[in-house]
């Protein structure tokens, strides 16, 4: 076997302990979220009344949120497994950046995930309810219920990893202040994508949910420029490209 092909087989066998470990991680959440589903419910379900429509919804629901839910818990880990498989190929100064940034990541997640639960979710889901009980009798299903509430909440997880991600572009040098806001209009037309799909098709919740999408971005764009100036302050050199 010669040197590339052994360093191939290194990076394979690497892989497959990623894996491994990632979802042996996944499991164990997974196996903890079901044994406390009953606790859970009543706190997702936040004294609505559900109704289910089988016997097998029951079972989809509970394995569908625990599943959720432990993808959520997982995924710091899942990130710091690929961080180490992805480690060796990083410069030095990228991957002191990274690991520096875990904590934030973390917190930015559950920040997201706050956000879209105590304000996105209650508010959305109020208003479409009381539009339509002025018309209708309603009744929800628990599996359209949760399908809405993880709808509503686990993007915001992501998404509020946007600002860091912009930083973190700036602190490598792949992105400048003056680049982000030349693509302000670009940025601002995606995220009216975005508010669309993760929304039910009415203007008030696209609305809803823009608007923070817009704030994540700018807060971005001001963490950039000040990560900028702290670089060319550094360097020495006036930060000419910035905007």
């Amino acid at each position: 076997m010669d040197k590339d092909e052994q360093t191939l087989v290194e990076h394979l066998t690497d892989l497959r302990k990623v894996l491994l470990r990632s979802l042996i991680f996944f499991i164990f959440c997974f196996a903890v979220c079901l044994v406390s589903i009953n606790r859970l419910i009543p706190l997702l379900s936040n004294q609505h009344e559900l109704v289910m429509l089988g016997p097998l919804d029951v079972i989809k629901m509970y394995t569908g949120i625990a599943g959720s839910i432990s993808l959520g818990l997982s995924l710091p880990f899942i990130a710091y497994q690929v961080w180490l498989f992805v480690k060796p190929a990083l410069t030095e100064k990228e991957s002191r950046l990274s690991i520096m940034f875990f904590p934030a990541i973390l917190f930015s997640f559950i920040g997201g995930l706050c956000f879209g639960f105590f304000i996105i979710f209650p508010t959305i889901y109020q208003f479409l309810m009381l539009l339509g009980e002025s018309h209708f009798s309603m009744m929800i299903t628990a599996r359209e219920y949760f399908s809405f509430l993880l709808m509503s909440t686990i993007p915001f997880g992501f998404l509020f990893e946007v600002p860091l991600l912009l930083l973190f572009l700036t602190a490598i040098g792949i992105v400048t202040p003056a680049m982000l806001s030349s693509m302000r209009k670009y940025a601002y037309v995606i995220m009216a994508v975005v508010s669309a799909l993760i929304t039910p098709p009415d203007l008030f919740s696209q609305i809803l949910v823009l608007i923070p999408l817009i704030g994540l971005y700018e807060i971005g764009v001001l963490l950039s420029r000040a990560r900028f100036k702290k670089l060319n302050a550094v360097k020495g050199t006036s930060p000419s490209n910035e905007l």
